[in-house]
């Protein structure tokens, strides 16, 4: 019996294979003709800002040098050591590994240092009365032991070694390569002689970023960094053994980052913690994430550490990370050894791995970015004031102002902050968000999760798959965006499909049998494909919402005519069109518009944008026809935007610089413009279902508790429509609900300890809910 089932177990198993095989094999004989179109053209990112730090770029560390060489780090041979051999062959990796520079960091006296410093007894002092002194002084003795022992945390040469040959072996099983720019990490090099500590700041993705980072400095010689990680671990084990690798985590009793900043010695000590550190020469690895606002704290004591005189500057070094697919298990912030079991099960179950590209920016100096003035958020407006007026009284003209962000970094978090460095910290956390971004590197599977869920949902044929795939890549690589892959189109798209195959549909279009692949129509697919799209919307941001700019305006033009089949052969005001790109500007999460330019000035390149793409053409107008006479005599519709309709309308009509357009395809809807809206119609979609479920919420509510009752009832939505259940996920939840607040949609209530949420008076009238939700709908092209 025992050998009856292993044979079925054989023969299931080969049939799969062969199954799968099978449909490789049909998807490479209909492009067995196409020649290899990658590697021409690598453009060079990671500049840093010309407009911040000039004298930064100036210094030329990152260099467009040939060749541009990629090197896979997990591919470890004997020519990485200095010796040949059979023996050197099958221990070349131990022997690359041992042969690694480290630089030494002992902790030697570091927790006196901090113990003593003036913020830590100035902090002890404040925060407790001498009348209470006596009574807590062993429970504060106790805690204050607790922050310190945070202090302790050093990198161990051993250890480091042993950890970093392990990882080469782990990661070599999880992806198929890790690839890292030569030319960058010369760069780093470079970067180096400045004598600046270095601190690395990538957006956190999953719990590997860090590693990744760490390693790939590691075997190329350069001062592995001190890790911030935001864990919770229990095991004092594990504890002890992350610290001796320089991971510095939460204090014992603290569940998350939030509950950690908001205790009075916490801030205290890491401050000064951060300051030993960068003084004694020391890199840093920090993570931001602009959802949760996390990680600008950290950016802010590090600033500090320049205003106390402890180091005369900082090299602040944007990272970007590319993921094929993401790590199914170190996606959250979490360390166990559950976690760790379930994460070897899933290698051991061997399957499909995909690659990593990092990306290094160049190092920038953070004194020449404070210090100029040039990047600033300050002087910036709540969002309900610069959009509840255009919303409720139609009156545009509070939306040319700048957006207030200061929930990056709320006032509970370092108080000691004056307001001129809260901002500042601001400032500098917005544009690490925006630079990470676009060093990140648009991989194969973010393009073909693109391509079928914003392009072909209901289903495209390979051959028109590969097309699509051409013409993407070329829009990317003219945005100065870099892809992570290489080779020919039939590698890129066998290799992509064997990622995404579990959530894929695929069958055979009769008569010539070619394949025909559409997302699966389920839940967890969807929400996957969605969040490989995520960096093609930032790489699209300015077209996709011009797009969605030009839908609104049609959109009213329907309106207006009474409904029926929208007309496409419209002509658009550029002030019309600029007011509505501005305002779906200021819906935007942080890190899609760099904090050097303001609002305004993004939503004018948004026109220029939807010209250079072709969906827009600019409108020829007779030099002695006025503006407003033409559209009379065309029949279209033009939106009057004066405060005072009874003022005289000839200065209108004499406006010399006023410009028009029309749809570079006036008979049809361009396919470009459907592709463009969907792209953001993901995050609008998400505002109107939230703002529909707000009256299934108790009132108040805790923020948990008002996030996950918003996520259940956005699942349910999706559920009921069986679609766009990609609107549904937590991060967008996240944004949604921090989009409320911003708005005055919700109102907050800080009380003991926690914070309330409750819908506004304003909102509660079924009035004023109406016109909010119509005004995101009119961003979504054929809402229903």
């Amino acid at each position: 019996m025992l050998s009856v089932f292993v044979m079925m177990v054989i023969i299931i198993i080969r049939f799969k294979a062969q199954h799968q095989l099978s449909w490789g094999v049909k998807i490479k004989r209909k492009l067995k003709s196409a020649a290899p179109f990658l590697g021409r053209f690598r453009p060079l990112v990671g500049q840093c800002c010309h407009q911040c730090t000039p004298e930064s770029l100036g210094l030329k560390l990152l260099r467009n040098t040939p060749p541009l060489g990629f090197q896979n780090l997990t591919s470890v041979s004997e020519t990485h050591t200095g010796y040949r051999g059979w023996l050197v062959r099958r221990v070349c990796c131990l022997l690359f590994v041992w042969g690694c520079e480290v630089h030494p960091s002992p902790a030697g006296d570091r927790r006196h240092r901090v113990h003593g410093s003036e913020r830590v007894r100035q902090a002890l002092v404040a925060a407790y009365s001498p009348d209470e002194t006596e009574l807590v002084m062993p429970e504060v003795r106790d805690h204050l032991g607790r922050l310190l022992a945070l202090t302790q945390t050093f990198i161990s040469p051993y250890l480091l070694r042993l950890v970093s040959w392990m990882l080469l072996k782990v990661f070599s099983l999880m992806f198929c390569s890790v690839q890292v720019n030569r030319n960058q990490l010369a760069a780093l090099h470079r970067a180096t002689q400045l004598k600046s500590p270095l601190v690395y700041v990538c957006v956190r993705q999953s719990g590997i970023d860090h590693a990744l980072i760490c390693l790939t400095l590691f075997c190329h010689n350069l001062r592995v960094p001190y890790t911030i990680y935001p864990a919770h671990v229990r095991q004092s084990w594990l504890r002890s053994f992350l610290q001796r690798l320089g991971v510095v985590l939460l204090p014992e009793g603290s569940e998350s980052e939030r509950d950690a900043e908001m205790d009075s010695l916490y801030s205290p000590v890491m401050t000064s913690f951060t300051g030993e550190l960068l003084r004694e020469g020391a890199s840093l690895s920090v993570g931001i994430c602009g959802s949760r606002g996390h990680g600008g704290q950290w950016l802010a004591r590090v600033h500090q550490a320049i205003s106390d005189g402890l180091v005369p500057d900082v090299s602040i070094v944007p990272v970007g990370i590319s993921y094929d697919c993401l790590p199914r298990y170190f996606t959250r912030p979490q360390a166990g050894v559950m976690s760790a079991l379930r994460f070897a099960v899933s290698l051991l179950k061997g399957g499909h791995r995909g690659s990593v590209r990092i990306h290094f920016a160049q190092a920038f100096s953070l004194k020449e970015m404070c210090q100029s003035g040039k990047c600033r958020v300050d002087g910036g407006r709540p969002l309900q004031d610069l959009l509840l007026t255009a919303i409720l009284q139609d009156r545009m003209d509070s939306i040319f102002r700048q957006k207030d962000v200061s929930w990056l970094l709320p006032p509970a978090v370092m108080p000691e902050l004056c307001p001129a460095d809260r901002q500042q910290t601001i400032a500098l956390t917005l544009h690490l968000m925006y630079s990470s971004t676009t060093t990140m590197a648009v991989m194969s599977t973010s393009l073909v999760s693109c391509l079928l869920l914003h392009k072909h949902r209901k289903g495209v044929r390979v051959s028109v798959l590969c097309r699509d795939i051409c013409w993407l890549l070329e829009e990317v690589l003219f945005r100065n965006i870099d892809v992570g892959y290489g080779g020919s189109l039939v590698g890129l798209v066998l290799h992509a499909l064997s990622l995404l195959r579990p959530y894929l549909l695929l069958a055979a279009a009769p008569p010539t049998g070619e394949p025909i692949i559409a997302p699966r129509p389920d839940p967890d697919s969807l929400l996957i494909l969605s969040q490989h799209c995520d960096l093609l919307t930032h790489v699209f941001i300015h077209e996709a919402v011009g797009a969605c700019a030009v839908s609104a305006m049609l959109s009213e033009v329907v309106g207006c005519g009474g409904g029926g089949d929208p007309e496409f052969d419209v002509v658009l005001g550029q002030e019309e069109l600029t007011e509505k790109s501005l305002q779906l500007t200021h819906l935007l999460s942080p890190g899609f518009v760099p904090p050097c330019q303001t609002a305004h000035g993004f939503a004018l390149d948004v026109v220029d944008s939807m010209v250079r793409c072709g969906v827009l053409v600019m409108e020829e107008v007779q030099k002695d026809t006025p503006v407003c006479d033409f559209m009379k005599k065309q029949g279209v519709l033009s939106w009057a935007v004066s405060d005072n309709p009874d003022q005289s309308s000839d200065s209108d009509c004499e406006e010399p610089d006023a410009r028009s357009y029309k749809l570079s395809q006036p008979s049809q809807c361009p396919e470009l413009l459907f592709f463009l809206c969907s792209l953001l119609s993901v995050r609008l979609r998400a505002l109107c279902w939230a703002l529909e479920s707000l009256h299934y919420l108790p009132s108040p509510v805790t923020e948990r508790d008002c996030l996950s009752q918003l996520h259940t009832h956005l699942k349910n939505r999706a559920q009921l429509e069986k679609a766009h259940y990609e609107s549904s996920s937590i991060d967008l939840v996240r944004l949604v609900l921090r989009t409320f607040i911003d708005l005055g949609v919700l109102t907050e209530d800080r009380q003991r300890g926690d914070v309330y949420l409750d819908v506004s008076p304003l909102f509660s009238q079924c009035a004023h809910k109406v016109k909010l939700l119509q005004f995101f709908k009119q961003f979504i092209y054929m809402y229903n």
